[in-house]
């Protein structure tokens, strides 16, 4: 990374890290931790999406398996231990899901998706004695690792962004790996990686487990967060909701999914509490994405601040070299 870009993370992060500290009252943190969660749901995503080119609609299942597993086992007094056994189901459970929807690419990969989604939506919603239905499941409070207390909305706030430091360390680390670069050769070209001796079909599956883990790690933030959770949590619209997270951020950036996920955030939990058709907006900002710029708002303001360093730049060498030409004469 180039030094300038370096210092903008670093300032970033460390604005992120101090928002408990300037943001006024607990109901902009919890957004705060909501963006947080669904900005590693939206990595976990992308890590499909964006670098291997297999666009999932089921991953809200995942979501879901990891935060009902969660509630399960606290319900029934596991401990917090339970957030280890949830993500064992969970990266198990996407193993299954690898299995049967890497039968198929493209479209057939979509749907397949879509339809294991449902399934565990279906489940979620009709096997009432074991996940209650519409009533869902509450847990009694949030875990205390080390013995500090999450129940206060900022220290809360605090554990889901290390979580969020972790996931994004990881990706930066997966992104730069020869594994990261092998899974973008299967995006782009899969028959040329099969003739190098490349087997494809493992680079996918072991991608697709990366992504279901923190993708399971993203669903215990949102049961911890919401001390509850329901079929809603699974349905496909939280799996299109995620996608388009990716999708108008930037597929294929580390940064894209984090902004796509505080943009969605705050249209339905703060533009909504002023405009009453907010559903309107938010698709109105998507098309308004998708038209101008395609590749979505990060590479988009990327490179419209290269195109306007570019031209300033001969602007302010001639504007240096005017005077000296001057003194010459």
């Amino acid at each position: 990374m180039k030094r300038g870009t370096l210092t903008a993370l670093a300032a970033a992060l460390a604005a992120l890290a101090a928002v408990p500290l300037w943001v006024p009252g607990t109901y902009y943190v919890n957004i705060a931790s909501q963006i947080l969660l669904y900005a590693i749901f939206a990595l976990g995503i992308n890590v499909l999406a964006g670098y291997g080119g297999l666009v999932s609609l089921g991953h809200a299942g995942l979501f879901g398996i990891a935060a009902y597993t969660g509630a399960k086992i606290l319900a029934a007094g596991g401990g917090h231990l339970a957030a280890a056994a949830a993500l064992a189901v969970t990266v198990l459970a996407a193993a299954v899901f690898a299995v049967l929807a890497l039968r198929g690419t493209g479209l057939g990969f979509v749907m397949i998706t879509v339809a294991l989604g449902q399934i565990v939506w279906g489940i979620a919603y009709r096997w009432i004695s074991l996940t209650n239905g519409d009533n869902g499941i509450s847990i009694s409070g949030r875990p205390s690792p080390f013995g500090l207390s999450l129940a206060a909305p900022r220290s809360f706030y605090w554990a889901a962004f290390v979580v969020f430091l972790l996931a994004l360390l990881s990706m930066v680390v997966f992104v730069a790996s020869p594994f990261g670069a092998a899974l973008r050769g299967t995006r782009d070209q899969p028959r040329r990686m099969n003739a190098l001796g490349y087997n494809v079909w493992m680079i996918r599956l072991v991608a697709f487990l990366f992504s279901g883990f923190w993708t399971g790690v993203a669903g215990l933030l949102y049961l911890y967060y919401n001390q509850f959770v329901s079929p809603q949590a699974v349905a496909l619209t939280a799996s299109a909701e995620a996608l388009l997270m990716v999708i108008s951020g930037g597929t294929g950036t580390l940064l894209g999914p984090v902004v796509g996920a505080g943009l969605v955030v705050v249209v339905k939990n703060v533009a909504s509490a002023y405009i009453e058709r907010w559903n309107f907006v938010l698709g109105a900002i998507f098309v308004l994405i998708v038209v101008f710029m395609p590749d979505g708002l990060v590479p988009g303001l990327g490179r419209l601040v290269r195109r306007s360093t570019a031209r300033w730049r001969p602007q302010a060498a001639a504007a240096a070299i005017a005077p000296r030409q001057e003194a010459r004469r």
